[in-house]
């Protein structure tokens, strides 16, 4: 299988124009055909499989991104009609429902969450420094800003889904 890496890094990259976006996805094809392999049987063509595999999901993660700039256009052009309120008060609020949100994970996904978001740590830092697998770290990383998302959301009725999200510290790219 990872003899066909450098094809498919070439071939992703001319897709998303982006050498770390490529890496991540054709280690998440990795993964997932890893993952799946007992269904592997039925392939008849392992390169074609792979290619195709890793062009569907990077056109998924382009339309995500695009999403993403979507939402946070929306946002600002909502912030340009919302009234103001002094940033003192917004920042105060905010650090202390996100506080109160990181409060409430369990600690490991705690830990993972603070070392990724206050510390700026790479998923692979972060597993080198609590000795978890890069894997169980990105899937904490899910867990966590799924949970602090949805704590934000309940406590914030009516408010743009774009600023939960980033208050829970999605990876939002403008």
């Amino acid at each position: 299988m990872f003899a066909y890496q450098p094809l498919l890094l070439t071939y992703v990259y001319r897709l998303t124009k982006s050498e770390s976006h490529a890496e991540e996805i054709v280690q998440d094809v990795f993964l997932k055909v890893w993952m799946g392999r007992e269904a592997l049987e039925g392939v008849q063509n392992f390169k074609n499989y792979l290619f195709i595999i890793c062009r569907n999901y990077a056109l998924d993660q382009l339309r995500k991104i695009v999403r993403e700039r979507e939402l946070a256009a929306e946002w600002e052009n909502e912030q340009e009609h919302t009234p103001a309120i002094s940033d003192t008060e917004t920042d105060e609020f905010i650090f202390t429902l996100l506080d109160e949100a990181v409060n409430q994970l369990p600690p490991q996904q705690q830990k993972v969450y603070l070392m990724a978001r206050r510390q700026g740590l790479s998923h692979a830092e972060i597993a080198m420094q609590t000795g978890l697998s890069v894997l169980t770290v990105k899937k904490y990383m899910k867990l966590a800003i799924a949970a602090v998302t949805e704590y934000i959301k309940a406590r914030l009725s009516g408010v743009s889904l774009v600023l939960v999200a980033m208050l829970a510290g999605l990876d939002i790219i403008f």
